[in-house]
């Protein structure tokens, strides 16, 4: 007995535990008892932010609250405006779900459901979907968490598993289909459909072309390629069934329509799934190529593709194509097997029954070709096959091409040329060989200097021979200088009378090159030339002196230049920052002209003075100092340019090498100045001392 009235007790006081511990929330509906004030008749709802709006109370903050404190806060909230609350009371009328509807929807906005409502009637609330929305694509939004779930498959099945449960406060998002566009207009059910019912690339097939519904539709169930043209209600009558082109998970397939109609091989179809591209071209945009395509070209009526059969002949082949025309050599027709066979077929003997043989069967893919005559007035070339001719071309008096044999050489392909034009480059003749091997040829130093025939290049039926023009003088004509290639080409820069971009042989030196560019100017600075070399795998620079060449003649001296090289005369007057500081030596001091000298080792200091100009009339040339910069210890030597001028000694001259300094000091610096200023100074600091006595 005693455990029966525990467990009363127990199913009494739950309930009631578990109706006290309920939170209120946005939605909630609530009834305050006041008796004798009919302000308080209606109920009042929990908006959005969790209040409710009490009669001359205000807003009151209840969200979160159980039902005895939400009492206890609204009891609180009047008793500043009623005060006989006796009888005040407060109670739940009905739990709601506050829901907020947003989208493709009629009316959207917050709605009101009951604690067991759904995504269903939260729409129905929302005025019902509007034409347009994407059913599959529905979204519930809690705080930062989005549910997306498939509204459509719930109207298909109508199980509640598939919609996601409502909890107040969660917002419904209808999305609208791609379909739309991005510009609202007004249309029909019919107008929508019509360019397919897919959500988007990656869950439906599309199809365009030559189909009379092009769009994107969703995938059904097992679809094959058969089933989607269907959902685009078939294909036009302009389409070309037989080269339908397919893109699956990025593999291309070709479908062939009309062979699988014939066949009914279901392994031909080409898979299909989610993001699927499906293309049917116009029949003019493709060649006819079938499994039973035979093509007729030449001197036909009608060239083109065919169909073929087990009964087709190749006199109905013909026939259809219009037959041979007035200019077709119907004894020689030839037909073309896949297999790279050849059958020659006599079609004037086979009509006037001089032929036994019957015409050969036709296969797919074969090739009937009709040539024409060659009985015309012009000459062709066409007579001339390829393996028994040689093409020349470029600077040359009758280029062409020329029937070749083995017992012509090199110059007898010239002489049939007419030669070699004025303006020819013989010193670099490229012959191109049928697989691509580049040779060249200079035929300037075969005739220069002769040689036996043998050295001449092998030719051979297929050949091609290139001369080049030489470009023209480049004062005449700047743009001609493309015409020369940079492989055979030396440029000249800098103080030259017409720098620019020379053509250069083997059998040119450098001093050629620097006279085809006119020679140095005044300005220019003969013992500072540049050359770069860029024969090798690294550019590398020399430095001539053209001075010592023009003095000694020593022809060692002369640097020897290849193709792609550059030459580089600078000024003479140029920029002392240009100059190395290993490469000048500065002199400094009572000069006329101090600043930074060329030296070398033929100079002394006496050469660098006469080149500044002298020392200056204050110059205290007794002392001149002398930095040796170039020693592995840098230092000072005095020269006593005087006594060198009273007795000249060439032993007591300090070496000079590019990078020392040399300072000439002036009068003002010598012991003996110095000394005689501070007798001055003296006597007149005593001059003074006297003067004050006296005074």
């Amino acid at each position: 007995m005693r455990y029966l009235c525990l467990l009363v007790m127990l199913l009494v006081i739950c309930p009631l535990q578990a109706q006290e511990e309920r939170r209120l929330k946005p939605g909630d509906s609530l009834m305050v008892l006041l008796p004798g004030e009919p302000d308080f008749d209606q109920p009042f709802q929990l908006d959005n932010q969790g209040k409710i709006r009490l009669p001359e109370a205000g807003r009151v903050a209840l969200r979160g609250k159980t039902l005895e404190q939400a009492k206890a806060t609204v009891k609180l909230a009047l008793s500043s405006v009623y005060l006989n609350l006796d009888q005040f009371d407060l109670e739940l009328e009905a739990p709601q779900l506050l829901i907020r509807v947003l989208g493709y929807v009629d009316a959207p906005g917050e709605v009101l459901l009951p604690a067991d409502g759904n995504v269903q009637m939260a729409i129905e609330a929302a005025g019902g979907l509007r034409p347009g929305a994407q059913l599959d694509r529905l979204q519930v939004q809690r705080g930062e968490q989005t549910i997306p779930f498939d509204y459509k498959a719930y109207l298909d099945s109508g199980a509640d598993s598939l919609l996601p449960p409502l909890k107040s406060e969660d917002r419904l998002f209808v999305p609208a289909s791609p379909l739309t566009g991005n510009v609202e207009v007004n249309f029909d059910a019919r107008s929508l459909i019509a360019g397919g019912d897919g959500a988007g690339k990656r869950e439906a097939i599309t199809l365009f072309g030559e189909v009379r519904n092009p769009g994107t539709f969703s995938i059904k169930g097992e679809m094959n390629l058969v089933d989607a043209l269907m959902r685009a209600e078939g294909v036009t009558r302009y389409g070309d069934v037989s080269h339908i082109r397919v893109i699956t998970d990025n593999v291309p397939y070709l479908f062939d329509l009309k062979s699988y109609l014939d066949e009914g091989e279901a392994q031909t179809l080409p898979p299909v799934g989610p993001g699927t591209l499906v293309y049917v071209p116009i029949q003019v945009d493709v060649v006819s190529n079938t499994q039973r395509t035979v093509y007729v070209m030449g001197e036909v009526q009608q060239p083109g593709a065919y169909e073929t059969g087990d009964q087709v002949t190749f006199l109905d082949l013909l026939a259809n194509a219009g037959g041979p025309t007035r200019f077709a050599e119907t004894r020689n027709i030839r037909l073309l097997r896949q297999n790279q066979s050849v059958v020659e077929v006599d079609l004037l003997s086979y009509t006037e029954s001089r032929q036994s043989a019957p015409l050969p069967n036709i296969e797919p893919g074969d090739v009937i070709f009709v040539p024409e005559k060659t009985d015309v007035n012009e000459k062709s070339w066409l007579k001339i096959p390829s393996d028994r001719a040689i093409k020349i071309v470029g600077a040359m008096n009758k280029p062409g091409r020329y029937e070749w044999d083995d017992a012509m050489s090199f110059l007898d392909l010239f002489a049939h040329a007419e030669g070699p034009k004025q303006h020819a480059n013989l010193a670099e003749i490229e012959i191109l060989k049928e697989s691509g091997e580049k040779r060249l040829f200079d035929l300037d130093k075969f005739i220069k200097q002769g040689g036996s025939y043998s050295a001449l290049p092998d030719l051979e039926a297929g050949d091609t021979i290139i001369v080049n023009e030489l470009p023209w003088d480049p004062t005449d004509n700047k743009s001609s200088w493309i015409r020369q290639g940079p492989d055979s080409s030396i440029y000249v820069f800098g103080q030259v009378a017409s720098p620019g971009r020379y053509a250069f042989t083997s059998q040119l030196s450098f001093l050629d090159i620097l006279a085809a560019a006119d020679g140095p100017t005044d300005e220019a600075d003969l013992g500072q030339i540049r050359i770069t070399h860029r024969d090798g795998s690294q550019a590398r620079v020399t430095q001539l002196n053209l001075a010592r060449y023009f003095e000694t003649g020593d022809e060692s001296v002369l640097p020897k230049v290849l193709p792609g090289d550059t030459i580089f005369l600078p000024q003479r007057d140029r920029q002392w920052l240009e100059k190395p500081a290993e490469q000048v030596v500065r002199l400094m001091g009572a000069v006329n002209k101090p600043g930074r000298y060329s030296f070398d080792d033929t100079m002394n200091l006496l050469d660098l003075l006469a080149e500044a100009g002298g020392p200056k009339e204050n110059a205290y040339i007794e002392k001149i100092i002398v930095v040796q910069h170039s020693c592995c210890d840098p230092q000072a030597r005095v020269f006593d340019l005087k006594e060198f001028v009273m007795r000249p000694n060439y032993a007591q001259i300090p070496v000079l090498r590019p990078g020392d300094t040399v300072y000439v000091p002036n009068e003002e610096q010598s012991n003996w100045h110095v000394f005689i200023n501070g007798v001055r100074d003296a006597l007149s600091i005593v001059a003074l001392i006297a003067l004050g006595g006296a005074i």
